[in-house]
């Protein structure tokens, strides 16, 4: 059944189908490709687990010569993969049908030209599921990896430590794992996020989020800051020590595209907590209060969004649309954000506005 199923997004993703400027079409097909796969697991499993390797085999080959700069296509990949992992992971595939996924996959992996499928090899010893073939990977890639990392004057990257790292962790090699890490000259969270979670796997929370903290950069603080708050803010949830994750780590772990979506994401792990409280402390956590107008207008604390657009900094046209929106529901708050976006735009506060919001601001006013 497998062999003769016909995928439709296959023709989607061929070799070079997209051009420099086809960013916007490509994500737009990895979400129905999703779909498709999604659809048929819900009957097929194991076709769906096929359908997911032969997704991933195209990434690179099609998207290869997209403008990928603005790095929304990498993040459109990287939801895509995380999205179908599971999938992956759990069809239940013989160990003969999950070896030729595994090498279709290495293969790709190895193709692959801007590490669009490094979420793969994250997971592998968990796709891989069978100790045989994890050992089989971790033997296979440990000797390199070992090289690499102690010969800093030859290699600067190795293809697959990953991959390595993730089956010593299933496979419960944990002596093997902390001693590869330790030849790291420089701490590197994706790598050494395997060696936390291996001494968490042992029982070991408080040294597994001591770990963790001593491969943060102590002169350059980097993308991963936020993985490692995230990390160690879960360990401690998990211990049944809310207060602690949400006092040392919380407030920085949250994560969202926009301000609001950071506070929502709060509340969404600290349900309980008070919510204006939370609001407050982010502003304080985070700084910049003119960019929390919006998350503390919609979440209803008004005083709190007036004392954000007194601030300079506020997008005068963020505040027109908020006095057009609440001068019924709230006239008092909807008259002075009208003010301030006009105070604003008179002092030629905003990023080309519109010429007619000052006139809205009067009108809503």
């Amino acid at each position: 059944m497998v062999a003769s199923h016909k995928w439709q997004f296959r023709t989607k993703f061929r070799a070079n189908a997209y051009g420099w400027n086809g960013s916007r079409l490509a994500v737009d097909r990895l979400k129905a490709a999703v779909a498709e796969i999604r659809s048929v697991a819900k009957t097929d499993p194991v076709l769906a687990g096929d359908g997911v390797v032969s997704l991933a085999e195209r990434i690179w080959p099609s998207l290869q010569s997209i403008d990928s700069s603005s790095g929304a296509l990498g993040s459109a990949v990287s939801r895509t993969l995380d999205e179908l992992i599971p999938i992956l992971i759990a069809a239940p595939a013989t160990p003969t049908a999950r070896g030729k996924w595994l090498a279709r996959l290495f293969e790709a992996i190895q193709e692959d030209g801007v590490d669009y499928l490094s979420p793969l090899e994250e997971r592998w010893g968990e796709i891989a599921q069978y100790p045989e073939w994890m050992e089989k990977y971790a033997n296979l890639l440990i000797e390199t990896v070992r090289l690499a990392w102690t010969d800093h004057a030859t290699f600067t990257h190795v293809t697959g430590a990953s991959i390595c790292l993730s089956c010593l962790l299933e496979l419960g090699r944990y002596n093997e794992l902390q001693e590869l890490l330790a030849m790291r000259r420089v701490k590197f969270w994706p790598w050494h996020r395997f060696g936390a979670e291996a001494l968490l796997r042992q029982g070991l929370w408080e040294s597994a989020i001591a770990y963790a903290e001593e491969t943060r950069s102590k002169t350059n603080a980097n993308f991963y800051e936020r993985a490692v708050d995230r990390f160690c803010e879960a360990v401690l949830i998990k211990q049944g020590r809310s207060d602690d994750a949400y006092r040392r780590y919380g407030l920085q772990a949250a994560q969202g595209i926009t301000n609001l979506a950071v506070y929502r994401s709060l509340i969404r792990q600290y349900p309980d907590r008070d919510r204006r409280q939370m609001l407050l402390d982010l502003m304080v956590s985070r700084g910049d209060k003119a960019k929390w107008f919006a998350a503390a207008k919609d979440a209803g604390f008004f005083d709190i969004a007036i004392d954000c657009a007194a601030t300079s900094g506020t997008d005068p046209s963020t505040l027109v649309r908020a006095a057009r929106d609440f001068q019924d529901k709230e006239p008092k708050f909807a008259a002075v954000v009208a003010l301030f976006a006009l105070s604003s735009l008179l002092s030629g506060g905003g990023y080309d506005p519109a010429p007619t919001d000052a006139a809205d601001a009067v009108k809503y006013l």
